[in-house]
């Protein structure tokens, strides 16, 4: 399992190099595919960074449970959205899509382990 996860990883990237290599090659540095590209390594990072904290959080007893499958589709949703934003309104749009969509899990983590509730 984990060689097919370091596989497809590995093809997503030399594939996001290459679409943005070509898109720079053809002079359109914001192209689509070059914000396409952008927009998967800003939620691919934000997946593998919330996986790891709330592992250390699980595994040190501050949070008791993490639903890793739930933020994998937050994620896929949240890509489409700031794509669409940065496409029709700017990359400031994008990007506050980005970080609303991180702060909404964050309380929705916290809410889910009772540590925003009056008794904690």
């Amino acid at each position: 399992m984990t060689r097919w996860a370091l596989a497809t990883l590995a093809a997503l990237f030399l594939l996001g190099i290459g679409a943005v290599a070509l898109a720079r090659l053809f002079g359109k540095s914001g192209s689509r595919a070059s914000v396409g590209v952008s927009v998967i390594a800003y939620w691919l990072a934000a997946y593998v960074l919330w996986s790891f904290a709330a592992g250390l959080a699980v595994t040190a007893g501050l949070l008791t449970t993490y639903h890793q499958a739930a933020f994998a589709t937050i994620c896929l949703l949240g890509a489409v959205f700031q794509y669409r934003a940065h496409v029709q309104a700017g990359r400031d749009r994008g990007l506050a899509i980005f970080v609303g969509v991180q702060l909404a899990w964050l309380v929705f983590v916290l809410l889910q382990n009772g540590m925003l509730t009056a008794g904690w």
